[in-house]
Parts: C-alpha cells; structure tokens; sequence
C-alpha cells in the first residue's frame, strides 16, 4: 500500500509540473538569443539558434514572463498555469524603431541599423556607462575597448582621448554630428556634457575625414543627445564619494504647444585636499564646474526636422601645492596650475520643406580659457563656426550623399602662436576650411554592399587636401558580418591649443620650422559571429587594422631636458593592431562583455647618424582589456563589475631619471550593487579602485617646481628639472561611492 502511494505521489507531483515552452519570432524570423525572464522566481532562460525555448517544472500558479530583445520592443505576457503539462505560446516581438542600440549614424552620416553599416561602430548607451557611474564622458569613454582617456598631467589633471593608441589630437568628437569639441577644448571640452541629456556615444575607430574633414584622422567620437520623444519627463542622477566628490546630474522635458525641449544641468565639485603619496601636491584637482543644456524641437509643419540647442559650461579648477590659494594664482613662490574656462555652444539642424531630403546644419562655439601654470600665463580664445548642408538621395541600389561645408576658426593666445610675423604685436590666426565630399553606399545584393566616398578641402596655407575613402560589407547570414574598408585623414595643426605639455613644467617651447598638415593612410578588417546556443548567446567582434602617417608633429622631449622641440617627423609613423571583443548572454542571469587589444604604435625617423630608429610613442601600452559583468538577483537587485587593465606603456622620462622607463601592469576594477524599486527609483553604491592601485613617483622634484635649486650639484647632481607629466593613471586610490537614480517616463 505504502508503495502505491508513493508512487501515485510521484505521478501527481509529476502532473502537476507544467512546461512552457514556444517559439520567438520577428518580422516572420525566428530570432536566437532573445532573454526571457519570468516571475517571481527571477530566473532568465534565451532562446535557441531556431527561437525556441523551454521552461520546465513550473509549479501551478500565476507566471509573468518578459521578452528582450535589442532592435525590438519588450513583449509582456501573463501565463497561468494549472494541472496541464504543457503550454504552448508563440511571440511575435515587433521591430522598435526607436531600438538605441541598434541604430547608428557616425559611420555613413545617415541612421541606419549598426548591422547594416558598412563602417564598424562601437556604441556606449547610458545603460552601459551607469554600471560605473562617472562624472564626465572623458571616463565614461574608456568602456570601450581600443579608447583610452589619458591623464596626461598630474597636477592640473588633463587628459586627451586615445583611440587605437593615437593621441587626443587625432580623436574629432563630434555632438550630435557637429564639430564642437575640438583643438583648444579637447583638453577640457568633454568635462561637463551632462549624461543626462546623452542618448548614446558612437565610436568609429579609423580615419573619417572623407566626410568630416580635418582632425578625423584616428577616429571619431559621436555624442549623439536624447530625442525629445525619448526623454523621460524627468531624470535625476547623483553621487558621491569618500573623497568629497559629489556629482549632480538631471534633467526635464519642456513643452511648448507643439514644440518640445529638453533642459540638462550637471553640477560638479571637489574641495577637498587630498595628498596620499604625500608629496606636498593634490592628488586630484580641485574643481567646481556647472553646465547647462537646453535643446527644444520644433513644430514640423513646414519642414521634416528642425531643432536648435546650446550649452554653457563654467569650470574653476586647480591643483599644486598643498598649501597653494587664489592669492598665489601666478606667483613664483607657491606652485598651482589653476584654469578658469568658460564655454558656449550652439547647434541646430533643419531639412527644407522639399520632396528631395536636404539638411542643414551648423555650430558655434566659443571656448575661454584663463589659465596659469605655476609663473607661466597661457590666456587663449577660441571660435569656430561651422555650416554644413547636404543632399540624400536614394537612386535605385545605390544611397547617394552630396554636401559641402565651411569651418571657419578664429584662435588668439599670448603665445609666439598668435604673435605678428614682424615682431610687433598680436596677430589672432584665422583659418577658413571650406570642403566638398560626395558619397555612394551600393547594395550590391542581401550579402554584398560596396561604400566610396570623397572629400576635397582647401586650406589657405597647405593647399588642397583629398580624402577619399572605400568599404565593403559582406554578410552571407544574420550571423556572419565582414567589413573591410581603407580610407585617408589630415589634420590642420594648433600646436599649443592641443598639447599641454608645452604649457606646464618648466620646458622652453622649440618650433624648428613651418609645420606641414599630418595625413595618414589606414585599412582594416572587421568581423562579426553572432552564436546562439542553448547555453547563451555569444557576440565575437574581432578587428585588425594598420595605419601610416606622413608630416607627423611630434614632440622630443628626449634631446635636451628643458626643452620640448617640434617639427614634423623625418620619416614616418605606423599604429597597427588587432581588437577582440565579446559579450555573452547566458540562460542563467548573467551578461559578460569583454575586449583585448594588441597595439603597436611607434615612429621612424632618421636620427643625427643618419640612420633609421625605431621609437615607441608615449603612453601608448601594446595590450589593453577592458570588462564589465553583470548578475542579476531576484527582488530586482543586481551587481556590476567593470574595469580597465593596461600593459606596460613608455613613458616621459628625464636624463639619468630613477624612475622606469616603462609602467607597470596594472589594472583599475570597481564594484557596484543596485536596487531597483518601482516608479523608475533605483539606489546603488560601490567600490572604485577596488586594488587600489595608484602610480608612484609621479612628479619629480616636487620641492622645487620653479627650479630655483636645480644648479645645486650636491643636492642635484643629477640636474633634474621639475616635472608632473610622468602620468599613466589616475593618482585616485581606493573610494567607495553611493548615489541614487529616478527617472520618470509618460507611460507611468
């Protein structure tokens, strides 16, 4: 008897567990990889190669169940389960033509799917950069893998953006398409766009000056702001840290009638004097900095698109001596580097009320800088104007893009770059760039498509200036995309707007001769393996690329310890790697991405010998990695580990100097756990610089930063000069951080 009903347990028990099991599809596909979460146990299942999937032992009850899937809308659905074994559902998720991730405009100048792009883009979404919550793009920037923003100085904090190795000056960064972010506002430009009005960050790694002129010679930084239909009605972001950071972030919805805007502030500020490696010097500059965003769309009756924004940005900043204050601004007896910049933009677009599709777009933006650098004054004013206007057309097969546009830059500084070429006084330099470029994207088929483009520019000093520019996409499935393509790039020069180095420490600035714009010549090849499977899906991206460069502007720093002495290299430079990137999504709730690069970047120039050397650029480590992992708990908790490591780089050293040539491995890690509550609420908090590494001996001599004692052949016998750009990281060790998050969407 015992024996029967334990079986007859067994076979009720078994009765009663249901299986639900169906298919996903869309656009009449199956589609791998789709998550599925379902409630309340939380647990997180993706469907197969053919979009099935299949969940068992589901007890009787009421089931929510959650469909995801990037490019598509999320699909709901309410399961009740009784006594039955299976339940079948079938989903048909609907394209979302307002999937961010999915959509890209940087690489051709017209939106279209990522996947269809015959220009590899990386994206950063605001979802990404909140797993590790920054106070400015400038860091947030460093998520993806081959970008690296670098410090470049350790007392005032400056850093440029390096892609694929190349320095900051060869990154244009671009908002919402223009160029607004360039020469003298690439040290401080990227500070203070608040991430609250950022609706996703476009990376296109290579040379892009076949369409947007000088300075897109390494690559291109697209930050693309918040459509208005998109914008929550109200997002509010703050943090802060164990070091006294604390960081404002927020913005609104406006309307207007028929016209909406969007109003952004970010507030940020750090007072506190921190010296942990206890050398007399900040570790981190103080800083106050406010920004404000305003954009506002406007009522389409006359015309497709039309919408105008402007920014404002004021930022006090300043490190040195422990002791330093605002009466020591500029004095040779307590050293600070203290910068004031003030900036204003303003972009807009409009398409004429045409059948034929003709936009266009223009920029101003006005950058002041009031800086000194211990005794040294650099006092600059910059302006840039920008038109552009363009035609977009479809014939056939083939989606044609015509445009010309004019850039035109008036700098003035109290720099021997400003100065009259008598002597006599103060010439501000005025540079016009106007250029023409045409475009053809060719579908070949569903696998093939070839792109070509060309642009012609005109320079008043080095004359006319081609960049054209070929690509092939080839995609024989959904799963399978390969992308090779080669392109040209140039870059006018503002030397002392770009490199920061000729404005700090105590090096006399040497200009050997009239400089030659930089070109450069890159190809690459890129492919993409899309592969489900029943454990996960998997995104492998893999790119190799080499880049040559004639009449590069370097900087020796190596010939004689108190100069820095510029001119274009006798010879050339060459950066040339491969990238590796993968993300995993798995049926249990964790997603992985991670990415390695291999770089080698490095010049060759004929030395005073005559012969061929081999010199690696500065800054520039052969391997780099990034990560970042999520897991996702029940009762909506989840926890985020993200981080950056770097291999060995060169860097600037003196004669005879005590401090290795190269820096160490190292890697920076932090670690953050979120809640979410309903109502769009969510509080986190965390661990950055979970290793706490930092590096030593940054600046040397730090007694003496004016060089008063230098000539002291017992106290100095090596002759050591003060200097505070022996800088490969971030002299901020270990903080925790707390902040809390709302945003507040119509729909709810």
């Amino acid at each position: 008897m015992r024996l029967i009903l334990f079986l007859l347990f067994i076979s009720l028990t078994a009765y009663s567990q249901t299986t639900i099991k169906g298919t996903v599809t869309g656009s009449n596909e199956p589609i791998p990889g789709v998550s599925i979460t379902i409630s309340p146990s939380g647990e997180t299942f993706v469907t197969n190669e053919n979009g099935y999937f299949e969940i068992k032992n589901n007890t009787p009850g009421n089931y929510k169940m959650v469909f995801n899937f990037i490019g598509f809308i999320t699909e709901r659905r309410e399961i009740k389960v009784g006594s039955e074994k299976e339940i079948s559902i079938n989903i048909n998720l609907k394209e979302d033509s307002q999937a961010l991730e999915e959509v890209v405009i940087t690489g051709t100048m017209k939106e279209m799917r990522k996947s269809e792009s015959p220009i590899p883009v990386d994206i950063i979404t605001p979802t990404l950069f909140r797993k590790n919550p920054t106070a400015s793009l400038f860091e947030s920037v460093g998520m993806v893998n081959g970008v690296q923003p670098q410090l470049n100085c350790n007392v005032c904090n400056t850093g440029d953006i390096h892609i694929n190795g190349m320095e900051g000056p060869y990154t244009l960064i671009l908002i919402d398409g223009m160029p607004i972010v360039s020469a003298l506002s690439t040290v401080y430009g990227l500070n203070g766009i608040p991430n609250s009005i950022v609706e996703r960050i476009e990376v296109v790694k290579g040379p892009g000056s076949s369409l947007y002129g000088s300075e897109a010679m390494g690559g291109i930084i697209n930050v693309i702001t918040k459509s208005l239909s998109r914008a929550p009605l109200i997002s509010a972001d703050m943090f802060t840290t164990s070091w006294g950071e604390v960081n404002l972030d927020g913005a609104a919805k406006l309307k207007a009638g028929n016209t909406m805007g969007l109003l952004g502030i970010n507030y940020f500020t750090f007072n506190n004097r921190v010296d942990k490696n206890n050398d007399n010097f900040t570790d981190m500059t103080l800083q106050n900095r406010i920004s404000i965003f305003n954009k506002w769309d406007f009522a389409r009756k006359n015309s497709k698109l039309a919408s105008i924004a402007g920014r404002y940005v004021y930022e006090d900043r300043w490190g040195g001596e422990m002791n330093w204050d605002k009466k020591s601004r500029g004095s040779d007896s307590i050293y600070g580097e203290s910068i004031y910049t003030r900036r204003a933009e303003i972009i807009g677009i409009y398409q004429l009320p045409l059948k034929e599709n003709i936009f266009t777009q223009f920029s101003y933006n006005w950058h002041d800088q009031n800086s000194w650098y211990g005794n040294t004054p650099y006092m600059a004013t910059q302006q840039v104007a920008f038109l552009q206007t363009y035609w977009d057309r479809e014939f056939g097969n083939h989606t044609f893009l015509l445009g010309a546009s004019m850039r035109y830059t008036v700098y003035d500084d109290n720099t021997p770059a400003t100065a009259a070429a008598d002597g006599t006084g103060n010439k501000p330099a005025e540079t016009p760039l106007p250029g023409i470029f045409v475009q053809d994207e060719w579908k070949l088929n569903d696998r093939h498509k070839v792109l070509g483009g060309y642009r012609f520019d005109y320079d008043e000093n080095h004359g006319a200036v081609h960049s054209p520019r070929l690509a092939y996409k080839f995609s024989p499935d959904e799963n399978n995309i390969l992308r090779a393509s080669f392109g040209t790039g140039f870059r006018v020069v503002n030397l002392f707007t770009e490199d920061h180095a000729a404005l700090t420490g105590a090096r006399e600035v040497v200009i050997t001769e009239a400089l030659k714009p930089e070109r450069s010549y890159n190809s690459n090849i890129n492919y993409i393996l899309k592969l489900p499977t029943e454990s996960g899906f998997f995104n492998f991206d893999v790119t190799g690329f080499y880049s040559y460069f004639t009449n590069k502007i370097v900087g020796d720093f190596d010939s004689d310890p108190n100069k820095i002495i510029y001119d274009n290299l006798n010879g050339h430079a060459i950066s040339q790697g491969v990238s590796l990137n993968v993300d995993a999504m798995f049926t249990f709730p964790l997603k992985v991405m991670a990415g390695v690069s291999y770089l080698d970047v490095y010049q060759v120039e004929e030395n005073s010998a005559g012969r061929l050397e081999r010199i690696q650029q500065l800054h520039a480590p052969k391997w780099t990695g990034n990560f970042a992992a999520t897991y996702s708990f029940p009762e909506n908790f989840s926890i985020d580990v993200t981080g950056n490591w770097f291999g060995p780089m060169r860097l600037p050293i003196l004669p005879l100097d005590y401090r290795p040539e190269y820096s160490p491995w190292f890697c920076i890690a932090n670690i953050q756990l979120t809640k979410k509550f309903n109502y769009g609420l969510e509080f986190y908090g965390g661990v950055k610089n979970v290793f706490n590494f930092v590096p030593k001996d940054p600046i040397i001599r730090p007694f003496d930063p004016f060089d008063k004692n230098v000539d002291d052949p017992v106290t100095n016998p090596n002759g050591y000069t003060f200097e505070p750009s022996y800088n490969y990281a971030s002299l901020q060790g270990r903080r925790v951080f707390i902040g809390v998050r709302y945003n507040l969407f119509e729909n709810l």
